[in-house]
């Protein structure tokens, strides 16, 4: 071939590989109909601008998507917006005795990893439809500061991993669904206005919290509420020895266990793990037969678990005026 020619192919790249980056799209639509820019979750993601100086948006219409999705932390400021909370569902099936990766097979099980900071997410419901199989994630979230508005999360045990050791996450009118320990981990998560539904007698959260952090799980005006005939709920366990987790202002009804809280067979944990409540209400919860190690906070104390308090404490002042909203999909 002859070099010039070869020169001009070599510039013709270069200049369309020039043009395709300097056409990075910050709002990209997935439908099944084909009339979106992609037909699954994760070639959006794929196609996304890698650490973009500014927000991503990817837009999802109503459909059941049954993938695996993963939000590499190379795609930070991305916000997935789904058309209705019912009818945008991403959905798998993996379980721990699937994975073949030994103890830690649960970590590998997720429908949704979320790897990447600042991520947000709304309207969509994220489901783990293994069943009654053992350990089997919906959500598994170590980035951030990642926000979840208005979203579903349905699985049986291990359904939502809060995951990071120096991660925040932000939950707020989100239902979460399962059987035992299905929210737990280490990061600092606050639930507000959520609905936690119970779906077998078992525990609601196992927190990992690491020593000296000074917020674990947060749980703030939400509805703890169970499926017909489960009637001994406790709402923790310490899945490791520093485990935080405090209700405040929260409806809980007579299947909530009158102790309370287990210590996972380990006395020593009673001496390190911190369980607490505040102010709520249902016959869930009297306080008279709680375990003598869990907490009733006071007035002043219970002032501290604010969203401002624990985000802010931790240097993340919620921008949700700046990226938090609801958008109608076309």
């Amino acid at each position: 071939m002859n070099k010039y020619r070869l020169i001009s192919i070599l510039i013709g790249l270069l200049t369309t590989s020039t043009t395709l980056f300097a056409q990075d799209k910050f709002i990209l639509t997935v439908s099944q109909d084909g009339k979106g820019d992609f037909s699954t979750i994760q070639q959006a993601i794929d196609a996304s601008k890698a650490f973009p100086d500014q927000r991503v948006t990817i837009y999802v219409k109503n459909g059941t998507y049954r993938e695996k999705v993963r939000v590499p932390s190379c795609n930070s400021q991305l916000s997935i917006i789904g058309e209705s909370v019912d009818r945008t569902i991403l959905t798998f099936n993996d379980y721990f005795n699937r994975m073949g990766k030994g103890r830690n097979s649960t970590f590998f099980t997720g429908t949704l990893t979320v790897e990447a900071n600042d991520f947000v997410m709304e309207n969509i419901t994220v489901e783990n439809f293994s069943g009654p199989v053992g350990q089997a994630v919906a959500l598994h979230v170590e980035g951030d500061r990642c926000l979840f508005v208005n979203c579903r999360f349905l699985g049986s045990q291990d359904t939502l991993y809060a995951a990071g050791r120096f991660s925040r996450q932000y939950f707020f009118r989100c239902y979460v669904e399962g059987t035992t320990d299905f929210i737990f981990g280490e990061a600092t998560a606050l639930f507000e206005k959520c609905e936690i539904h119970c779906k077998a007698d078992s525990y609601i959260t196992a927190a990992s919290t690491p020593e000296g952090k000074p917020f674990g799980f947060v749980f703030l005006e939400c509805k703890i509420n169970a499926a017909s005939g489960v009637s001994k709920v406790f709402l923790g366990r310490p899945w490791r020895s520093f485990a935080k987790v405090a209700y405040l202002n929260c409806e809980m009804g007579s299947f909530i266990r009158p102790d309370g809280w287990d210590n996972w067979s380990k006395t020593e944990n009673e001496q390190t793990a911190q369980f607490a409540e505040y102010g709520n209400k249902g016959d869930g919860s009297k306080l008279e037969g709680r375990v003598g190690w869990s907490k009733k906070l006071s007035e002043k104390q219970a002032a501290a678990f604010t969203k401002e308090q624990i985000f802010v404490s931790l240097g993340w002042e919620l921008p949700m005026k700046k990226i938090w909203y609801k958008t109608d999909i076309q």
